[in-house]
């Protein structure tokens, strides 16, 4: 009986081999292809974000290949975001185009809002991808297979908001952590209430931080104590698409810096080289501020002062820059006080990251400070329990920070595969 069924079984192999081959060559005669061998024909595309779902992306757009470095790529997809108006974000997407699809270029921007979940945001950043990759496709073998919906009928209509465009935001928190011989107690509390529309931007906050910690050594208890409170607010109205006029206000009380009570007024102006409306992109701004100042310390200073009006300025130049290459971001900022220009400061910030070569890229961060201007710094010497706490400025003539990066990845050019099993 074995016998007789592999014998069955051989037959019919035998006897659907020619109908699947005349099959195949019939798809071929009449054109038909393969979706499998359609994919392999696909462009080839590099996401290049930050923070984004690239594992959901693959597996909900899968009609185009993923590559690790832009080199390899038909498609490099440059998304760039910034903090929209409502508290959310309003993304950039730069579709550009290389190799087969040099010179085609294409731009998707669209918003979230601050109540979106994750997945209402990667769903949105999927949805606009389709849009964007879709006249790209329109160029490859793909096209066949695409289609375009229009999900519902729209009616022309104005935005009617009843917050009008004010989004408010409340968080507090505290924190209690400790073992036998040490304690530490925070709390913190945020309150802002912001607004803004292409005329105005408007933002004001209050916010509170109290830090607390107790040290048992040598049987004896050491307590140290940091208190930062602060409420400000800035308003700025566009002016064109170059110029913008505006300024700050606000109180603060910070122990650390021997401020009992600070007010300030600040108005500024700022010029854009770039059109605003490129900032996703690019920025040179110039910033300058004047300000006035009104110091309480909490002990005398070093200048035998426990409280005094000051004027002052300060002169900004910010430069960002995103583009397929990488991204780099510069600042100069220079300030001083009219009643002694020799009480001064000059910081200079920068950061880049680069792709040199396929697969190898490099990142610079460095900051440097020179410092002439603490004006509030306490009189008489600091405690030990002060300086290794870092619960009181000390006096300096400058500061500095600098990191170097340096990332290579090589083999497989193709990123399509996702598997979840055992996490990351």
């Amino acid at each position: 009986m074995k016998k007789c069924m592999v014998l069955l079984l051989i037959v019919c192999c035998f006897a659907l081999w020619p109908l699947n081959a005349e099959t195949e060559d019939e798809g071929k005669k009449t054109g038909k292809i393969d979706l499998e061998d359609l994919k392999k024909h696909a462009p080839f595309v590099f996401l290049d974000c930050w923070r984004c779902d690239k594992d959901f992306i693959r597996t909900e757009i899968t009609f185009v290949n993923y590559v690790r470095v832009r080199q390899d790529s038909d498609i490099h997809v440059l998304i760039t975001n910034q903090r929209n108006g409502a508290g959310g974000r309003e993304y950039t997407m730069e579709f550009i185009g290389r190799r087969q699809f040099e010179g085609m270029n294409n731009t998707v921007t669209y918003n979230t809002m601050p109540t979106d979940t994750s997945d209402d945001s990667r769903r949105r950043m999927v949805e606009n991808l389709k849009k964007g990759l879709f006249p790209f496709l329109m160029r490859t073998p793909l096209a066949e297979y695409l289609s375009v919906a229009f999900r519902q009928r729209l009616k022309p209509t104005s935005v009617d908001d009843p917050w009008n465009f004010w989004v408010f935001h409340v968080s507090a928190s505290g924190r209690l952590n400790g073992e036998k011989s040490r304690q530490y107690n925070s709390i913190r509390g945020n309150f802002s209430a912001n607004r803004v529309t292409p005329e105005w931007k408007i933002r004001l906050g209050i916010n509170g931080n109290f830090d607390e910690s107790n040290f048992e050594y040598n049987e004896e208890t050491i307590e140290s104590k940091s208190e930062r409170q602060n409420a400000s607010g800035m308003v700025v109205k566009s002016i064109s698409d170059h110029w913008s006029v505006g300024g700050w206000a606000g109180w603060a009380h910070n122990t650390y810096n021997n401020q009992d009570s600070v007010w300030y007024l600040a108005p500024a102006v700022e010029y854009n080289i770039f059109p605003y409306h490129e900032s996703t992109r690019r920025q040179l701004r110039i910033l300058y501020r004047l300000g006035l100042t009104y110091n309480k310390y909490i002990e005398e200073t070093i200048y035998e002062k426990t409280q005094e009006e000051l004027f002052q300025q300060s002169l900004a130049v910010i430069f960002e820059v995103k583009e397929p290459w990488g991204n780099a971001s510069a600042s100069l900022e220079g300030s001083n006080y009219f009643h002694d220009f020799s009480k001064n400061r000059f910081v200079v910030e920068g950061r880049i990251n680069m792709y040199i070569v396929r697969g190898l890229s490099v990142s610079v961060d460095a900051e440097y400070s020179r410092i002439h201007n603490q004006l509030g710094l306490r009189k008489g010497d600091a405690s030990i329990d002060e300086v290794l706490l870092r619960r009181t400025e000390l006096a300096t003539d400058f500061d500095y920070a600098m990191s170097l990066g340096l990332s290579y990845t090589f083999g497989s050019v193709f990123s399509n595969v996702v598997n979840p099993r055992f996490g990351r």
